[in-house]
């Protein structure tokens, strides 16, 4: 997809094939991704891409989340010294590097940033 993000990291954990209108949004997702991995200098890992409706109840998704559009993922940075991943979603936001959508985090260790690419911003913490 991109060079460091592929459709399997981005694909449903389940195993099911993703439509092609998924695979799509996912790929611009990923060109997004590449964003956060050039700021950090290192591997951005998706925990959560694209879920297909019963993944998304299995692991108790939103009725309308983002990853079963294929445009949202969870993500870990190792080695980021504990640093709000939010914090740095704003900051490229803010110098129009990277789109702004809907970002949130999760109490984690390590934190988790769920970034999606709604045509809104949207801002949550759990």
């Amino acid at each position: 997809m991109t060079p460091n993000f592929s459709w399997a990291e981005l694909a449903c954990k389940c195993g099911c094939d993703a439509p092609p209108k998924v695979r799509d949004r996912a790929l611009e997702l990923a060109q997004q991704l590449e964003v956060i991995r050039a700021e950090v200098r290192g591997p951005v890992q998706v925990i959560s891409g694209y879920r297909c409706e019963r993944r998304n109840r299995a692991v108790g998704g939103a009725p309308n989340s983002r990853h079963l559009w294929g445009d949202a993922a969870d993500i870990q940075v190792q080695g980021w010294g504990g640093r709000d991943l939010r914090e740095l979603a704003e900051l490229l936001i803010a110098r129009g590097k990277l789109r702004n959508g809907g970002i949130g985090t999760y109490a984690r260790k390590p934190l988790t940033l769920h970034y999606d690419l709604r045509s809104i911003a949207a801002r949550w913490h759990h």
